[in-house]
């Protein structure tokens, strides 16, 4: 069993310690805007969560990765509650002689078997997800 708790601090500020006892602020309130939003952080755990299977793969791959941006772009219902509807995730595979099947075949591992968040917001969101590989 993973625990956490969630502290209001005022506003739509709270302070989240995670199973982990990492903390971090969570503010819905996007005109203050003191840290990310709970909608904001759902979208990047996916980058973080696909991110880390990536990195895995194509290390047990053998591939010479020395970069990995990911980016993210998403929409949301226009009524509550405003799921995540669509999503676009590009990753940036940056590395020397890296083979376009090993990426494609990680992202597919990823998105099919390993991400529990892409398989969590899959439920609601439609999500598009693509590459490109560069040289250093």
């Amino acid at each position: 069993m993973y625990t956490g708790t969630v502290t209001w601090t005022g506003e739509e500020q709270f302070r989240a310690v995670g199973p982990s006892g990492h903390q971090l602020v969570i503010d819905a309130d996007r005109e203050r805007n003191t840290g990310p939003g709970p909608m904001e952080l759902l979208l990047l755990a996916l980058g973080g969560c696909s991110g880390s299977d990536v990195i895995s793969i194509l290390k047990k791959k053998r591939q010479q990765v020395t970069g990995l941006s990911i980016s993210l772009e998403g929409e949301r219902a226009p009524e509550p509650p405003r799921v995540w509807t669509r999503i676009k995730i590009h990753f940036r595979v940056v590395g020397k002689g890296i083979e376009p099947r090993a990426v494609e075949h990680a992202l597919e591992l990823s998105r099919t078997k390993y991400c529990s968040v892409a398989a969590t917001l899959a439920r609601t969101a439609e999500i598009t997800w693509t590459h490109a590989i560069e040289e250093p």
